[in-house]
C-alpha cells in the first residue's frame, strides 16, 4: 500500500515528485498514475494503455453493477422492480405472503385469459386468484 502511495507522488513517466510548484494530475480514465504535463502522459501511454484499461473496465462495472439502496417497501419478487410507494399499485398475495406489482398481477391475468388457463397466483402458482388483496 505504500507503494501504490508513492507512485501516486511521482510523475509516472518522468519521477518528478509532485510538490507545490508542480502539480500532478491524474489519468482520468483509471485514477491509478499521475502526470506533470500531457507530454509525459503522451510518453508513458504505450506502457501504461493495458493496465490503464483493465482498470478502467473495473471502474465501470464497479458503477454498473453497483446496487441501489434497499426500500423499505422491497422489490416485486417476479420482475424485480421496486414497489411502488403508492398502495393501489401493488397486491399482497395471501397464500405466498409476497406483495407483487399490479404489472406482473396483470400480466399473469393476461397469459391466463390468453391460455384459456385457470386462475393462479402469478408467483407460487398456487390455484386461485381469490387469495389476492390490495396492500392498505
Amino acid at each position: 500500500n505504500n507503494l501504490e502511495s508513492d507512485m501516486m507522488m511521482y510523475c509516472a513517466s518522468c519521477g518528478i515528485a509532485g510538490v507545490d510548484d508542480v502539480k500532478l494530475k491524474k489519468c482520468t480514465a483509471c485514477y491509478l498514475v499521475r502526470y506533470c504535463s500531457v507530454e509525459c502522459q503522451k510518453n508513458h501511454r504505450p506502457q501504461h494503455k493495458k493496465e490503464c484499461k483493465k482498470r478502467a473496465a473495473e471502474l465501470r462495472d464497479e458503477i454498473l453493477f453497483k446496487q441501489p439502496e434497499s426500500r423499505d417497501l422491497g422489490d416485486c419478487p417476479i420482475c424485480c422492480i421496486p414497489l411502488p410507494i403508492d398502495p393501489s399499485k401493488s397486491m399482497l398475495i395471501a397464500c405466498c405472503s409476497k406483495f407483487i406489482c399490479k404489472g406482473c398481477c396483470h400480466a399473469s391475468e393476461v397469459r391466463e385469459l390468453e391460455g384459456n388457463l385457470q386462475p393462479k397466483c402469478p408467483f407460487c402458482r398456487h390455484p386461485s386468484r381469490k387469495t389476492m388483496k390490495r396492500r392498505t
